[in-house]
């Protein structure tokens, strides 16, 4: 039972968009229409070639399962989000929410060198909130946001690389 995470290339252009476009994704994300494949490789060019921006794909005991965003990886600090394989996992989904966790937090700290990574999720997506707090993460402002014209609370989570260590220390 391990969880990798690998750089995405062009192969997982389609498996990406798939998992993108899946009803319960696009229900908690800020992007909520089904993403066409022109778009979508645009998308993917663009933030390939943007040295701060990484686009990494979660393989759940070898199997391409979800993908793991860094944006504005720069100066310590970056965001991050991700999204899973939610037809493809079954019963197996939460075991790869944590996993998958996990596996960012050490991409975040060990291979990237942050001092802090940060994400943005919609306020009624508790689970998230929940998996979230369970690595660490706080909670460091909660603001407003427009998501197809709706008003929306976000909640900003963060952990920092000391908080991280101190927690492995329990």
């Amino acid at each position: 039972m391990t969880a990798v995470l690998r750089e995405a290339d062009e192969t997982d252009l389609d498996r990406i968009r798939r998992w993108r476009n899946h009803p319960a994704v696009r229900q908690v994300s800020f992007t909520t229409h089904e993403i066409g494949a022109d778009e979508h490789r645009a998308w993917f060019a663009k933030v390939l070639d943007d040295p701060t921006r990484r686009v990494l794909v979660y393989l759940h005991d070898g199997v391409p399962a979800g993908v793991v965003l860094f944006a504005d990886v720069d100066g310590g600090s970056a965001e991050w989000s991700f999204y899973l394989d939610n037809e493809g996992l079954g019963r197996n989904v939460l075991a790869a929410w944590l996993r998958l966790e996990q596996a960012a937090v050490d991409y975040a700290f060990d291979e990237l060198g942050l001092d802090v990574v940060g994400g943005a999720t919609l306020a009624d997506n508790r689970q998230v909130l929940q998996l979230h707090k369970r690595f660490g993460f706080t909670e460091a402002r909660r603001y407003v946001r427009d998501v197809d014209g709706v008003p929306r609370e976000v909640v900003w989570t963060e952990l920092r690389a000391a908080d991280r260590r101190q927690g492995r220390k329990r």
